[in-house]
C-alpha cells in the first residue's frame, strides 16, 4: 500500500497536468472568435486569455465544492479512484486536442470519476442526484449560449442596419476584445473550480481535510497551471471554432462570447459546473444561425457533436479499466 502523502503528492500532480490539458483545449474558448475576426494577433490573444483566467479562478469556489461533492460521495471513495479519473480525463482531452476537437473538460472529468467510482464501488457512492443535475445543465449550455447570441446578433443588426459594414466593424473591434477578455475571466470562473473541486475531494478521501472547503493553495495551483495551458494554446481547436465552424465579424464575435460569457458567470455562481466548450460552441452557432442556416459549417460541427457524445462514456470506461490496473496497489 502506498504512503498516503506520496499519493496525494501523485494526485496533486496529475490534477495539475489535466489542469493544463484543460486550460490548452479550451483557450479556444475565449480567444477562437477575436483571432477568426483578425482583431488581436493570436500571441496578444492568448496572453490576454491566460492573464484572465487566472484572475477568474478567483472569483468562487462553489463549483468547485459542486465537484468536490455532487458527483461521488467524497467520504466514500479513495485517492486512487481520483487518480483514475485523472489519468483517463487528461489522455481524452489530449488526444482531442491534438485531432482539433474542442471537447468538454468537465464532460470528461464527469464521466471518468463516474466510471473509476463505480469501479471501486458501484453505484452505491454515486450521486445521482447531482450528477443529474450537472447532466441538465450541460446540455442546455450549448441551447441556451445559442439563443441568447442569436438574439444578441438579431438586435445589432436591427439597430445598425442603415450603418456601412466597414463602420459597424470598426464599432465592435474594440467591444469584441472586451467580450474575449470577459470569457476569458469567465472561463477561468468555470473551469478552474472543476480542478478545485478533484483536489478538494482527494484532501477529503485521504483524511488530509474534514469538509470540501477549498484551501488557498488549491485555488492558486489551478488558476496558474490552467492559464499556463491557456497560453500554450490548442491552435487546432482555435482554428476549428475561430475559423472552419462559422463565417465570423467583429458583430459575431462579440455577441458570441458576451453571450456565453453571461451565462457561465451566472451558473459558476449558482454553483453549477457546464460546459465552457459547449457553451461558446453554440453561441458561435447561434450567430450563424442569426445570418442564414447555410452560413454554418454542420460536417465540422458534426464532427464537434460526435465528440461530444462520447467524451462521457469514453472517459467512463477508460477510467473505469485505468483504475483496475491501480487497484493492485491499495
Amino acid at each position: 500500500m502506498l504512503d498516503p502523502v506520496v499519493l496525494i503528492i501523485f494526485v496533486v500532480v496529475l490534477a495539475l497536468i489535466f489542469d493544463f490539458t484543460n486550460g490548452w483545449n479550451d483557450s479556444a474558448n475565449a480567444v477562437a472568435t477575436v483571432i477568426g475576426t483578425r482583431t488581436l494577433t493570436p500571441m496578444k490573444a492568448v496572453t490576454m486569455a491566460a492573464v484572465l483566467n487566472l484572475a477568474g479562478a478567483f472569483f468562487s469556489t462553489a463549483v468547485a465544492k459542486m465537484i468536490g461533492e455532487g458527483i461521488v460521495d467524497p467520504h466514500n471513495v479513495t485517492m486512487l479512484v481520483i487518480a483514475a479519473t485523472l489519468i483517463a480525463a487528461t489522455l481524452w482531452n489530449a488526444v482531442m486536442t491534438l485531432f482539433g476537437l474542442p471537447v468538454s473538460a468537465s464532460h470528461g472529468l464527469m464521466g471518468a470519476l463516474i466510471g473509476a467510482a463505480f469501479a471501486y464501488k458501484g453505484m452505491a457512492v454515486i450521486q445521482v442526484n447531482g450528477v443529474m443535475l450537472i447532466l441538465g445543465a450541460m446540455l442546455l449550455s450549448p441551447l441556451l449560449g445559442g439563443l441568447v447570441s442569436f438574439l444578441m446578433m438579431k438586435l445589432i443588426r436591427a439597430w445598425f442596419a442603415n450603418q456601412p459594414q466597414s463602420r459597424v466593424k470598426r464599432i465592435f473591434r474594440p467591444l469584441q476584445i472586451f467580450s474575449a477578455g470577459f470569457m476569458a475571466f469567465s472561463h477561468g470562473t468555470a473551469d478552474a473550480q472543476k480542478v478545485m473541486g478533484v483536489i478538494t475531494l482527494a484532501l477529503v478521501a485521504g483524511g488530509f481535510q474534514s469538509s470540501v472547503e477549498v484551501p488557498f493553495w488549491v485555488i492558486l495551483s489551478s488558476g496558474l497551471v490552467m492559464a499556463l495551458g491557456t497560453a500554450y494554446g490548442g491552435w487546432k481547436v482555435i482554428k476549428t471554432l475561430g475559423m472552419r465552424l462559422n463565417h465570423l465579424e467583429t458583430p459575431h464575435g462579440f455577441a458570441a462570447e458576451t453571450a456565453a460569457a453571461l451565462l457561465l458567470t451566472t451558473v459558476a455562481r449558482i454553483g453549477v459546473p457546464v460546459s465552457t466548450t459547449h457553451t461558446i460552441t453554440g453561441s458561435i452557432i447561434g450567430v450563424g444561425l442569426s445570418e442564414r442556416a447555410k452560413g454554418v459549417r454542420w460536417g465540422i460541427a458534426g464532427k464537434i457533436l460526435y465528440a461530444w457524445i462520447f467524451t462521457l462514456p469514453g472517459t467512463a470506461v477508460m477510467a473505469y479499466l485505468v483504475y483496475q490496473v491501480l487497484q493492485v496497489l491499495e
